[in-house]
């Protein structure tokens, strides 16, 4: 028996690195998936590690900025599973640049899908949740929203900042008809977007200075993320919500760049 047998989970920016784990997570304990991103390829490879799995898995294309596609997102997972019992609005994207030099549309482009997709996601399910006075909404914001921790973020840091207290109010509406709302909010993790902006060997570094202002000392791995999720996912939790909970390995007072 899984912690998630007979559910349903719709998983956004599920074709790698964290999402991708997390979509594997909770198939394993034995959700149904639907996995979303902005391109196919990766979520068909995705979907048939599911289906290995013994779980069913559907794949939606959707740009989660944008309202119609993630009522067709939706509706697709509703047409095909009859329910979402678990959302996890994981999708995200960064445009650094430091303060001085950040464009309109860097600014817009990241809002627009770490906040405003949150807000849409979270709006739609919910809706479909609510008749049945039960889900699980999981936000998966990031340690940048807890505090400026640097210079060249401040897109990605409000953005964050944001899904983190929309969390709140979230669970705030959401509460009285059976619905949890948390967030996780992950420190560095070794994904394959901390190649986006810096070389292998710089990312390396980077990851030893982390280190070194963690409690722990390692740099987490995407599978430290998708166990939270599932706690959170699971009827476990039943009686937390409207919580941030920090997975960052203990980071200690300062800044990280």
């Amino acid at each position: 028996m899984g912690k998630l047998d007979n559910k349903v989970a719709l998983v956004t920016g599920a074709a790698r690195g964290i999402g991708k784990e997390i979509a594997l997570t909770l198939a394993r304990e034995g959700a149904d998936i639907v996995a979303n991103a902005l391109h196919a390829p990766n979520l068909e490879i995705l979907a048939g590690e599911i289906e290995k799995l013994g779980r069913r898995a559907k794949t939606v294309t959707a740009d989660i900025s944008k309202r119609a596609d993630v009522d067709r997102m939706v509706d697709t997972a509703i047409g095909t599973f009859g329910k979402i019992d678990i959302l996890v609005c994981n999708a995200g994207i960064t445009r650094f640049a430091p303060f001085l030099e950040m464009t309109d549309q860097d600014w817009d482009a990241v809002l627009d899908v770490d906040l405003k997709g949150t807000f849409l996601c979270g709006q739609v399910v919910a809706r479909h949740m609510v008749p049945r006075k039960y889900g699980k909404i999981i936000n998966v914001s990031s340690l940048s929203g807890m505090g400026a921790r640097n210079h060249t973020m401040a897109n990605y840091a409000a953005s964050k900042a944001g899904v983190n207290n929309l969390s709140r109010v979230m669970a705030l509406a959401l509460g009285e008809h059976g619905i949890n709302v948390n967030v996780v909010a992950p420190g560095v993790i070794n994904t394959e977007m901390g190649l986006s902006r810096r070389t292998p060997a710089e990312l390396a570094a980077y990851h030893e200075i982390y280190k070194q202002q963690t409690a722990l000392r390692p740099v987490g791995e995407a599978k430290d993320i998708a166990n939270v999720v599932l706690f959170l996912a699971s009827d476990d939790s039943s009686f937390i919500t409207g919580q941030v909970i920090v997975s960052d390995g203990g980071v200690k007072d300062g800044l990280l760049r």
